[in-house]
């Protein structure tokens, strides 16, 4: 009888059940209304066939990302809407910007009315862990001290990593003798090796051996986490059996390291000095915990090699086309440096060329060209609300707001005419305005490692074009690019080199 009468009321119970919880996404959304009317004006919508929902824009980021269309679907949403809109995915409202003035808001001016928010932190986890990358606040703060006292200019400078993982390089460009390469996954080894080098003490050569299973796991890791991010929170759906093996891989690389360093006698550590030094040897002089450094170096790790190495292949992939661009980097070199010596820092600094060169790359692309935030606290952008575009945009706590670097930095608005084209030159004019060039981020939050990337992709490139004269791109079919953490060219970079004095 109990049954009857339960299987008889269950329709009712349904309904009850939805009519409720309409009424309860009904009375959010009212109280979300009237919060953003006290705090600002809403900037251009974005419209969805599925209001609150908004499945076809997820739908359509997915396809855009499987496509490698990423960077072209937000920048057609820009013209279309305004530099500043919004748009609600499954009941969340989200903010986009490419506003100076609202990026300068999020990285500088209201710094603490943004952060990584608490569901960033626990979807990242079991990759970044609680390291600089996925914290907020005081775990921030301490992460930033950890790391900081590695990237002074002592170590920065101190270039004997670099100049023996160029010399394998460029002896694998010389063995191919001319034929084809694809020089993105050279660059992924290179910088690989390099990283492992300078953050464990010992490199994994992927250079000689380039099947490296612990490389591999670490890319796909990135890529599931583009994934779910785009899909939100329907990313609880995704399957995660592959995703937790390749943790499984990466932490099995990284914890042998971390429980050596751990081993060590407080002596041991402090006679570590010159070419012994490794990151991990000066982070286990502050903290024995495992997980603490463990988490450190794979944040690092992913920013010391995805973002080189990305960089390097875009480089490549523009000079590649325009031979008068190497020729003039080539002469700038030979006069500096010389056709063999090693470059020394005051060299890479001081070759004007070779940093417009790599400006102008990151300019175009940005190693991390889209980023997100989550407002702390109720507060507002500065302009991008109401018709005219002008008024502060209300954000309530807890709304996601992303920006984008590298739609930005090609507005014709900020650049010029050719804000879309690969032109060095124009960074012996004037440098950019405040904020409308931010390749690695700003304010509180600016990359550490700044100096460290530029000296090392300018080492690199330096040794590079010593050993070659020439290079020349040979695919056919315009280069699109894979946009997932970082931005890769999603063919390769498949070139010819010429080496010096050989005809």
């Amino acid at each position: 009888m109990l049954l009857q009468s339960l299987v008889t009321s269950a329709p009712l119970i349904l309904l009850a059940v939805t009519f409720s919880s309409l009424l309860l996404v009904v009375l959010e959304k009212t109280q979300e209304y009237f919060k953003m009317r006290q705090l600002g004006k809403r900037p251009r919508s974005l419209a969805s066939w599925f209001p609150w929902l908004g499945f076809d824009i997820i739908y359509a980021s997915v396809q855009a990302a499987k496509n490698n269309e990423s960077y072209e679907g937000w920048k057609k949403k820009t013209d279309a809407f305004g530099y500043t809109f919004e748009m609600t995915l499954l009941l969340q409202r989200m903010v986009f910007s490419v506003e100076p003035e609202n990026v300068k808001a999020i990285l500088t001016s209201q710094f603490y009315d943004f952060g990584k928010g608490e569901l960033f932190h626990k979807m990242w986890y079991p990759f970044l862990g609680d390291s600089i990358f996925a914290t907020d606040g005081e775990k921030w703060h301490n992460s930033r001290q950890l790391i900081r006292p590695q990237f002074i200019k002592d170590r920065v400078s101190d270039l004997h990593i670099f100049e023996r993982h160029s010399q394998k390089m460029v002896s694998i460009i010389r063995n191919v003798g001319g034929r084809t390469i694809d020089i993105q996954d050279l660059f992924f080894r290179l910088t690989l090796d390099t990283a492992t080098d300078f953050l464990l003490g010992q490199s994994v050569n992927s250079l000689e051996s380039p099947q490296v299973g612990f490389a591999e796991a670490f890319a796909n890791i990135q890529q599931i986490h583009n994934t779910m991010e785009r899909l939100g929170p329907l990313h609880h759906f995704f399957p995660k059996g592959t995703y937790k093996k390749d943790l499984a891989t990466l932490n099995g690389f990284v914890y042998p390291f971390v429980e050596k360093v751990i081993r060590m006698a407080p002596e041991e550590l402090e006679s570590k000095g010159g070419h012994n030094y490794n990151f991990l040897h000066a982070l286990a002089g502050f903290t024995k915990d495992q997980k603490v450094l463990r988490d450190q170096i794979v944040a690092v790790l992913l920013a010391g090699r995805d973002t080189t190495a990305v960089t390097l292949s875009w480089a490549l992939y523009e000079l590649s086309r325009q031979p008068h661009y190497v020729q003039r980097l080539r002469q700038e070199i030979l006069e500096t440096v010389g056709p063999t010596d090693a470059p020394t820092y005051e060299h890479l600094k001081n070759m004007r060329f070779l940093q417009h060169v790599l400006n102008e790359t990151l300019r175009l692309y940005p190693a991390v060209p889209f980023n997100i935030r989550t407002a702390l606290k109720d507060t507002t952008f500065p302009r991008g609300g109401g018709p005219n575009g002008r008024d502060p945009v209300a954000i309530p706590k807890g709304t996601p707001v992303a920006y984008s670097a590298m739609i930005m930095q090609r507005r014709v608005d900020l650049f010029g005419p050719n804000a879309n084209e690969f032109r060095p030159e124009r960074w012996d004019g004037p440098a950019p305005k405040a904020w409308h060039y931010i390749p690695f981020n700003g304010g509180p939050r600016i990359c550490i490692g700044q100096q460290f990337a530029l000296t090392e992709m300018g080492y690199f490139l330096v040794r590079l074009f010593q050993t070659f004269e020439e290079v020349h791109y040979m695919d056919t079919e315009p280069q699109k690019a894979r946009i997932e953490i970082t931005i890769s060219c999603a063919g390769g970079v498949n070139v010819q080199f010429r080496e010096a004095g050989i005809v």
